[in-house]
């Protein structure tokens, strides 16, 4: 761990070791060991201290150089149709492929519904338009 790193957090934001220490939650003494590296924080501290700061735990460690936050996952799209043969639950249990099948049957019922009433709205919107211009 690159221990400058939590020195540098802490100035950065103008915070003393007290008001850091205050704000994990742990003594002033413990959060100074780790900045002086006579202690070495346990992986729980080392996420509180992520946390805290803003940071990355990589960062903090010093695996990478940028201390922005940068989640490690980018959200990927799942097409649920595709998941007839996937382990999906609800509360802790496991949805038959039937249940599936009335989920998706339900969410492009719900669409539907909701195109035809735009749809509804735009033709009247349209007619009381027109009846007023011709008036």
């Amino acid at each position: 761990m690159i221990l400058n790193r939590l020195t540098i957090l802490r100035k950065r934001n103008n915070w003393s070791l007290q008001e850091t220490a205050d704000l994990l939650g742990i003594a002033k003494s413990t959060y100074a060991g780790y900045e002086s590296g006579h202690r070495r924080p346990s992986l729980e501290a080392i996420k509180l201290m992520a946390d805290l700061f803003q940071t990355s735990t990589d960062y903090i460690l010093g695996r990478v150089e940028d201390p922005k936050f940068q989640p490690a996952f980018e959200k990927t799209a799942i097409e649920l149709a595709d998941c007839l043969f996937v382990d999906l639950s609800v509360d802790r249990n496991s949805l038959s492929q039937e249940e599936i099948e009335y989920v998706i049957a339900f969410i492009r019922a719900k669409r539907e519904l909701g195109q035809r009433k735009e749809q509804g709205k735009n033709s009247v919107g349209e007619s009381s338009y027109l009846n007023e211009k011709t008036n």
